[in-house]
């Protein structure tokens, strides 16, 4: 995954050495709606508050928080409680958008629970922005 996020990086860093006018501002939302897969899962979300550097007339890359929700069945014991196939969640990322197209790689933090560790998984997802 960590190949997957350089080589998605630099082909952003590369790709807004061509454009014409850049600038860096905040935003609320953008409109964009992504389905992915991360933690043996998938997610919908649609981007949230973020920061957007644009370097193309129709081409821009956001870091920011992604509200999510998370779907994914628990693989448990017969007779143990479950958790909801669908969990809200939020996300944190980048989302690169080229015309219509949006490449998200995000990350999501899984809680501490009595059997494992909390941990930060990565995953990646496609979308289209209106």
């Amino acid at each position: 995954m960590k190949q997957l996020f350089v080589l998605f990086l630099s082909l952003a860093i590369g790709y807004s050495a061509l454009g014409q006018e850049k600038a860096v501002k905040g935003s609320l939302f953008e409109g964009i709606v992504v389905a992915g897969y991360a933690d043996h899962g998938g997610y919908i979300n649609c981007t949230g508050p973020s920061i957007k550097y644009t370097f193309a007339p129709k081409s821009s890359i956001l870091f920011g928080f992604m509200p999510s929700l998370k779907l994914r069945e628990d693989k448990v014991d017969a007779g143990k409680p479950k958790n909801s196939l669908i969990t809200p969640t939020l996300g944190l990322g980048l989302t690169a958008v080229f015309r219509h197209m949006a490449i998200q790689l995000p990350v999501f933090y899984n809680a501490k629970t009595s059997t494992s560790d909390g941990k930060w998984k990565l995953g990646i997802g496609m979308g289209y922005k209106f």
